[in-house]
């Protein structure tokens, strides 16, 4: 693996290294007390001085509030990015940027196992707007190519791991393909997180982010965020986010923030244990397959090791027996509470063929029955294992 690989560019204010960002970029100590921890600047409007006299930048918070834009300087520091937005969801940063960058007639592609609610928003929603979309298996550069010498594409999302098969795509062979056919990268870089992998400085043109997961990382707030690397997208975005509102509330911008400020050392440990998780699963009996980066028998196994600073969190399972026995496994853990979501210090399991990718159902991007999925969190891994030990079948 390649250490350090995909690291944001330093920031001379708050120095280079990822975790001194995490902790300082966007952070300062606050100029009027000397507090150390940016204030939640819960307020609605602004006084001005004078008629168009704003103080600071700031007049209504849907524009702008103090608190999200220290969230938004941190994560555009840890993206290696020159601007980032907090969104109110990880599903409002994404609908945000895709209607600033496609218009009705326009195509983009996405993963062949694509996150159930990125495949509703594409199938339900955008497709009213005329915007239409093809699965691709994205890990297959030669597929992508062909797919983008077929038609004009405006858009290739991708998701790397993916949600929840965890397929690994070449970020910087993609960004080729697209740079070469006029197309717009974007990754969903949610299971990775910014500590693990660095889209942007392998090509992307804009990172997205569920908040909500590994950067808040304790399950109490729900948030979005997009990263760009040019400017002028960058301000196209703050004028869509601004004209249609889901933004991050100043509460939960604090609490992302807070998250942010542990993630070196929970990433680290939530790739230790599910490490651990998915060596004892590819022995089991009762297991037919893992699916784990890590595992070097994983088709993607050689990319994340050159792309990614570590193999992350999630593992998914098919279980013997079918659909049926997957489900009976996610109701007999203890310590793996069976929860959507994911990216939290508790350890979760869900079934996503019922859960998070209901809606994939009956599509070509539907998830087999015998899978479970696990969000691996940083409790005792030899109590971790000695749960789905006893939650297997024998």
């Amino acid at each position: 693996m390649s250490a350090g690989a995909g690291r944001p560019p330093g920031d001379g204010a708050a120095g280079g290294g990822f975790e001194t960002l995490a902790i300082h970029a966007g952070q300062e100590p606050d100029p009027l007390t000397g507090a150390v921890v940016p204030p939640i600047y819960q307020v609605s409007t602004y006084a001005q001085d004078g008629v168009g006299g704003l103080r600071a930048g700031y007049e209504y918070s849907r524009s702008a509030n103090p608190t999200r834009t220290a969230l938004e300087e941190c994560l555009a520091a840890l993206e290696g990015g020159v601007r980032a937005l907090a969104f109110a969801s990880g599903m409002a940063a994404e609908d945000c940027l895709l209607r600033t960058v496609c218009a009705p007639g326009d195509h983009v592609l996405i993963p062949h196992d694509a996150y159930g609610g990125t495949y509703r928003l594409f199938d339900k929603v955008l497709s009213g707007w005329q915007v239409s979309y093809r699965p691709v298996h994205l890990a297959d550069t030669g597929a992508v190519r062909r797919a983008l010498a077929e038609r004009p594409v405006r858009v290739v999302w991708v998701e790397t791991p993916t949600n929840p098969l965890l397929s690994v795509v070449d970020i910087t062979a993609l960004a080729q393909a697209c740079r070469e056919a006029g197309a717009l990268l974007v990754v969903d870089n949610t299971f990775a997180s910014p500590y693990l992998q660095n889209p942007l400085a392998l090509g992307a043109d804009a990172v997205v982010h569920s908040t909500t997961k590994y950067l808040g990382g304790h399950s109490d707030v729900v948030g979005g965020a997009v990263v760009v690397a040019d400017p002028g997208l960058g301000e196209r975005l703050a004028f869509v986010q601004n004209a249609t509102g889901a933004v991050a509330g100043p509460f939960d911008a604090w609490l992302t923030l807070r998250g942010i400020r542990t993630l070196p050392v929970r990433m680290d440990r939530h790739g230790r244990n599910a490490a651990r998780v998915a060596d004892m699963l590819a022995t089991h009996p009762a297991v037919t397959e893992v699916f784990y980066p890590g595992l070097p028998g994983h088709p993607g196994h050689e990319v994340a090791a050159k792309q990614m600073r570590g193999f992350g969190g999630m593992v998914s399972f098919r279980v013997r027996g079918g659909e049926e026995e997957a489900v009976a496994v996610c109701g007999r853990t203890r310590l793996f509470t069976l929860g959507e979501s994911l990216g939290g210090v508790e350890s979760l399991i869900e079934h996503p063929s019922r859960m998070t990718h209901a809606s994939t159902a009956e599509s070509p991007l539907a998830v087999p029955g015998d899978l479970v999925r696990l969000s691996v969190g940083i409790e005792s891994v030899d109590d971790l294992l000695e749960d789905l030990r006893q939650a297997l079948p024998r």
